[in-house]
Protein backbone atom coordinates (compact mmCIF):
# COMPACT_ATOMS: atom_id res chain seq x y z
CA UNK A 1 0.00 0.00 0.00
CA UNK A 2 1.23 3.65 -0.42
CA UNK A 3 2.30 5.58 2.43
CA UNK A 4 -0.61 8.12 2.03
CA UNK A 5 -2.79 5.67 2.54
CA UNK A 6 -1.82 5.41 6.16
CA UNK A 7 -1.43 8.98 6.25
CA UNK A 8 -5.14 8.93 5.36
CA UNK A 9 -6.05 6.27 7.70
CA UNK A 10 -4.09 7.46 10.72
CA UNK A 11 -5.70 11.23 10.47
CA UNK A 12 -9.46 9.19 10.35
CA UNK A 13 -8.73 7.54 13.71
CA UNK A 14 -6.68 10.81 15.27
CA UNK A 15 -9.98 12.17 14.14
CA UNK A 16 -12.42 10.06 16.15
CA UNK A 17 -10.43 9.85 18.80
CA UNK A 18 -10.37 13.59 18.88
CA UNK A 19 -13.88 13.65 18.55
CA UNK A 20 -15.26 11.25 21.51
CA UNK A 21 -12.98 12.93 23.47
CA UNK A 22 -14.16 16.43 23.16
CA UNK A 23 -17.48 14.91 23.37
CA UNK A 24 -17.11 13.09 26.59
CA UNK A 25 -15.08 16.56 28.13
CA UNK A 26 -18.32 18.72 26.50
CA UNK A 27 -20.35 16.27 28.67
CA UNK A 28 -18.55 16.79 31.87
CA UNK A 29 -18.99 20.64 31.39
CA UNK A 30 -22.54 20.35 30.96
CA UNK A 31 -23.20 17.71 33.71
CA UNK A 32 -21.60 20.10 35.89
CA UNK A 33 -23.40 23.29 34.75
CA UNK A 34 -26.55 21.50 35.14
CA UNK A 35 -25.35 20.40 39.02
CA UNK A 36 -24.66 24.23 39.35
CA UNK A 37 -27.86 25.55 38.34
CA UNK A 38 -29.88 22.58 40.31
CA UNK A 39 -27.91 23.68 43.41
CA UNK A 40 -28.69 27.41 42.77
CA UNK A 41 -32.33 26.38 42.25
CA UNK A 42 -32.38 24.64 45.22
CA UNK A 43 -31.17 26.82 47.29
CA UNK A 44 -33.83 29.41 46.30
CA UNK A 45 -36.94 26.77 46.57
CA UNK A 46 -35.25 26.67 49.90
CA UNK A 47 -35.25 30.40 50.79
CA UNK A 48 -39.00 30.57 49.71
CA UNK A 49 -39.74 27.87 52.03
CA UNK A 50 -38.07 29.98 54.48
CA UNK A 51 -39.58 32.97 54.13
CA UNK A 52 -43.34 31.41 53.74
CA UNK A 53 -42.63 29.51 56.80
CA UNK A 54 -41.38 32.94 58.60
CA UNK A 55 -44.50 34.97 57.21
CA UNK A 56 -47.18 32.04 58.44
CA UNK A 57 -45.29 31.84 61.84
CA UNK A 58 -45.66 36.42 61.50
CA UNK A 59 -49.24 36.11 60.92
CA UNK A 60 -49.48 33.43 63.28
CA UNK A 61 -48.12 35.61 66.09
CA UNK A 62 -50.45 38.63 65.13
CA UNK A 63 -53.32 37.31 65.76
CA UNK A 64 -53.44 37.06 69.62
CA UNK A 65 -55.94 35.02 71.26
CA UNK A 66 -56.34 37.29 74.21
CA UNK A 67 -56.54 40.44 72.28
CA UNK A 68 -59.55 38.79 70.92
CA UNK A 69 -62.78 39.58 72.90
Amino acid sequence: MPVWIWFVIAGIVSSAFMTVKTAREDKKLEMAWIEEEGNKYMARMEEEKRKRQGFIQTAEEEIKPELIV
